[in-house]
């Protein structure tokens, strides 16, 4: 058996597969790079998101078990342990069990012993925390209310409640941040010992304090300073021990994040809360990204949903190529077919193969294809031009 077939097996997820995401959109503050929906944690407001959630939750079929839930935000951290219990035993009151895989985000300085005991007894399998940085002028510049001394704190409590699986996230690119803070963020980290890793480059999303400085000049995209922290961030992490299963995720053995790869092969999901995105019953959509507008529509019994999309085979054809292109075991193109039975889509995605093949940006072995080191570090280019091509 090929190796790449081997590695792919050991976390190919059932087709049939259901998650459950909910979006928690209270933060103290605004970082400078984050675009996601978020509001200032008023109690009023917060009375009324969980009032919300318990009716939503009514709305997740019970036909389907749910294998993997996930609590982003915004700061689900932000939330007191009795909030946090509460929203936990309404969702498992519908669900009837913990899922297999349930992971919660949590800002380092939203981490209290108390919220964490809440959460292992709930039946929370990951805490994934988001350091982004150990260094403070790099914190600092990216508007983060943290600082280094309270990772370290955060990090104790959260090894203390004894979680199955741990993760941080770092961020590379930074304006100023030299390559030896990045390896050296990289090293602390992985001194630490998370499960898993997950790093991102700095983008300049629209309405965000960074994206003003860019478009004022007071910053610059540098994409070949870009590609030499991906490439030595992927070097150092396989040093560290930690395996890359996808552009920007890391992992010790069998600690992959299996609600994550379910999404990326376009196994369903549903989204509760306000902004939440769904992927079910043949439709992508949203939840307005509005907690007055979301919570009128909860009331009305009536779930709002907006930027609708009824899902076809091509376009989960396509997606699940160019979501499966960025995980290092790549795709089976015969198995995606037989999914999402799109002939024109595959007839246009062949040629591509052998374009990217030749500039040595993927490989094939029979059905399945895969990128390259190189490819990996043009995932997106890739992604792009698959898009293009299916029109």
């Amino acid at each position: 058996m090929h190796l790449q077939e081997k590695e792919l097996k050991t976390i190919d997820p059932a087709q049939n597969a259901l998650g459950i995401y909910c979006h928690v959109p209270f933060c103290a503050s605004t970082c400078d790079f984050c675009a996601f929906y978020h509001e200032k944690p008023r109690r009023g407001d917060l009375d009324r998101y969980l009032a919300a959630m318990d009716r939503e939750f009514d709305w997740i079929p019970q036909d389907r078990p749910v294998d993997t839930v996930f609590w982003g935000g915004g700061t689900p951290g932000l939330l007191s342990a009795k909030d946090l219990e509460r929203l936990g035993r309404s969702m498992l009151d519908r669900l009837g069990s913990a899922p297999a895989e349930w992971t919660i985000e949590m800002a380092p300085s939203t981490v209290k012993a108390d919220k964490l005991g809440v959460l292992r007894d709930l039946g929370v399998t990951r805490i994934s925390m988001g350091v982004q940085s150990f260094d403070a002028g790099l914190l600092e510049s990216l508007g983060r209310l943290h600082r280094p001394n309270q990772i370290y704190g955060a990090w104790e409590l959260v090894q203390a409640a004894g979680f199955a699986q741990t993760n941080l996230d770092l961020m590379f690119a930074i304006p100023n941040q030299s390559m030896e803070q990045w390896e050296a963020a990289i090293r602390e980290a992985a001194r630490l010992g998370p499960t898993h890793l997950s790093t991102y480059c700095l983008t300049f999303e629209e309405d965000t304090a960074l994206y003003v400085k860019l478009s004022e000049g007071k910053l610059k995209i540098d994409e070949a300073r870009e590609l030499r922290f991906y490439e030595r961030g992927w070097e150092l992490l396989a040093e560290l021990g930690y395996k890359q299963y996808e552009v920007s995720n890391f992992s010790k053995t069998n600690a992959e994040c299996i609600h994550n790869i379910n999404t990326w092969r376009m196994a369903d999901w549903i989204g509760c809360g306000p902004s939440a995105a769904s992927q079910f019953n043949g439709e992508r959509y949203q939840r307005p990204a509005n907690l007055d507008e979301w919570v009128a529509g909860i009331d009305s019994g009536r779930p709002p949903k907006t930027e609708v999309v009824r899902l076809d085979a091509e376009i989960l054809m396509a997606d699940a190529v160019i979501f499966g292109l960025r995980m290092n075991v790549g795709i089976n193109l015969a198995e995606i077919a037989q999914r999402f039975p799109a002939p024109e889509v595959l007839g246009v995605i062949e040629p591509l193969f052998a374009r990217f093949e030749a500039e040595g940006l993927l490989l094939r072995e029979g059905t399945r294809a895969w990128l390259t080191h190189q490819g990996r570090l043009v995932c997106d280019a890739i992604g792009s031009a698959v898009l293009e091509a299916v029109g």
